[in-house]
């Protein structure tokens, strides 16, 4: 049986060719975009051991790493990010 309701055309084909990549590299700077709008290191006094009780890993904005004592990444600051590290925005979970 020959349907012709689910053939694609050629310039269907190349519309999707065109499109998946422009969205491929809107996606890619949305996300170096929301990496920029992050703060820096210096400018929250980052260091990558613990204030007392206070480190990245019971802060709410704190991202794991793979394992509970890999780097993980955070939610305000740029960069990768000790769970023992701490900084000015740090923030109870």
């Amino acid at each position: 049986m020959n349907d012709s309701r689910n053939r694609i055309s050629r310039s269907d084909a190349l519309k999707g060719i065109i499109v998946l990549p422009a969205l491929a590299v809107g996606f890619g700077a949305l996300t170096l975009e929301a990496e920029a709008a992050k703060a820096s290191k210096a400018s929250v006094k980052y260091q990558s051991h613990p204030k007392g009780s206070q480190k990245c890993a019971g802060c709410r904005f704190f991202i794991k790493g793979k394992t509970a004592s890999a780097n993980g990444a955070c939610q305000v600051v740029a960069g990768s990010i000790s769970p023992n590290g701490w900084c000015v925005s740090w923030a109870k979970k």
